[in-house]
């Protein structure tokens, strides 16, 4: 079999991205056959024992696509040594090692998509793909029409300007405003300090659809498995439109 970079088969496993992977290599934690390798290594992903500190990298099984309703409070992190709540902690009776794509803050509540699919994770969040998240935010202080306009041409904030976006009132309450976001980025902490930007405090946040993946009937702490149908139609969104021929 053709050898393979061994980031990429790091990455195709689900373990992590192939960014990570790289790092991981760097950091002298990837070893093949006991031995540490370096970037710009490649080995055989059938034949070759990989261990990324000291944990084997299992090959491509059962591939599995989760949508799960991230509680507030749980993080999406795999790991932590603080004792705070996990989202692999409400992942029973998945046999498979699947990861997060992508990830909401622990304040946050919503839609986040699970998979042991390395490469159709870095697709989805690679900032070329534009996939669209919808999130519905509950926020107090005044939503002025230049706020309105200033949140969706794109805003400052310390990683730089945010993407043009979509961003419409849905209620008016009483001392806060419920808006939706359609953002096509995900930065840490994006929509957060996109409102503190404009001096408006978020209440709540709760993303509700990436791509064509919704919540549906969701409750908090819930997934299943997305549906072929839907797995197809996100796909698509990912992949690059095919080269047109040329007429002849």
């Amino acid at each position: 079999m053709e050898k393979v970079r061994i980031q990429k088969i790091i990455a195709d496993s689900g373990y992590c991205s192939r960014r990570r992977a790289e790092e991981y290599i760097q950091q002298g934690l990837v070893k093949v056959n006991g031995r540490p390798c370096k970037l710009g290594d490649k080995a055989d992903p059938k034949n070759d024992l990989i261990t990324v500190n000291s944990e084997k990298i299992g090959t491509q099984g059962t591939l599995r696509y989760i949508k799960l309703y991230k509680p507030r409070g749980n993080m999406t992190t795999m790991s932590d040594s603080h004792g705070k709540k996990l989202i692999t902690e409400l992942l029973d009776g998945i046999e498979e090692r699947v990861y997060p794509v992508g990830r909401l803050d622990k304040d946050s509540e919503g839609l986040i998509l699970l998979t042991n699919d390395g490469e159709f994770a870095n697709s989805i969040m690679h900032p070329s793909k534009h996939i669209k998240k919808k999130y519905r935010v509950t926020v107090r202080g005044e939503v002025s029409d230049d706020k309105l306009t200033t949140l969706a041409s794109g805003v400052k904030i310390d990683t730089g300007v945010t993407l043009p976006c979509t961003v419409a009132v849905l209620a008016e309450e009483e001392n806060r405003t419920v808006l939706e976001f359609v953002i096509s980025e995900g930065k840490n902490r994006q929509i957060r300090k996109m409102c503190e930007a404009v001096k408006l405090e978020v209440v709540r946040l709760k993303r509700s659809a990436v791509g064509n993946i919704k919540l549906g009937m969701l409750k908090p702490g819930e997934w299943e498995d997305i549906s072929p149908a839907e797995l197809k139609v996100l796909k698509g969104m990912i992949s690059p439109a095919p080269a047109k021929k040329d007429k002849k």
